[in-house]
């Protein structure tokens, strides 16, 4: 794909949506950090079901350790996975209260240094949080690269090398928010929805749908 239809594409997905942000629901650093962890292999909607249940009373670091992972376990039961999300949510707010003061680090190598935390969350909490223009590949995004071709890779570290290299700096702040956003309602998986592409004229993908 060539500069000029990703420059298009982008500002083309800007003018739909300029000010795009994250489905999860958050009220601080601290909540974003704990929502991206428990939507691993979730869905964002799951994931805003169980924190409107403890996020009121135990939005914070320290009231949330003092939860336990038990009590936890019983909030976020309905999410996949939520043992080991547990387990790592309350050893996270330990290492927070320990060594950050009870913040949400703003670096790449403190945050995943936290357990559960990985790069692609490391990257959205750095993104929606603070403002840097990283770029988290989920399998949203790691779809709508490579089926448009405008950064394909054969992982989601090449596909997010891919997007650093070719985005332009002034789409990069929100760029991850417009192709999951894509991801979820437009170019969904199995069938997606070509006609109704804003995009599709200038998406390389040979096998678009028609109806």
């Amino acid at each position: 794909m060539n500069p000029h239809k990703r420059r298009e594409i982008f500002t083309r997905l800007r003018a739909a949506n300029p000010t795009p942000t994250t489905e999860l629901e958050y009220k601080s650093d601290f909540q974003l950090l704990i929502a991206v962890m428990l939507s691993a292999q979730s869905t964002d909607k799951a994931v805003n079901i169980a924190t409107r249940k403890f996020f009121p009373r135990y939005g914070t670091p320290k009231a949330l350790y003092a939860l336990g992972e038990e009590k936890l376990m019983e909030y976020i039961k309905t999410i996949g996975l939520y043992k080991t999300k547990a387990k790592n949510v309350i050893a996270t707010c330990g290492i927070l209260l320990d060594q950050h003061a009870g913040k949400v680090p703003q670096t790449r190598e403190a945050l995943e240094a936290l357990p559960g935390v990985g790069r692609k969350t490391a990257n959205v909490v750095l993104n929606t949080a603070f403002g840097q223009p990283t770029i988290a590949v989920d399998t949203h995004i790691f779809r709508v690269a490579n089926r448009t071709k405008i950064a394909p890779g054969k992982d989601v570290v090449a596909v997010e090398k891919g997007l650093e290299k070719f985005v332009a700096e002034e789409f990069k702040l929100d760029v991850h928010h417009w192709l999951i956003l894509h991801g979820r309602y437009v170019c969904v998986a199995r069938t997606p929805k070509c006609p109704q592409c804003g995009i599709s004229d200038l998406c390389e993908y040979t096998r678009k749908t028609k109806g």
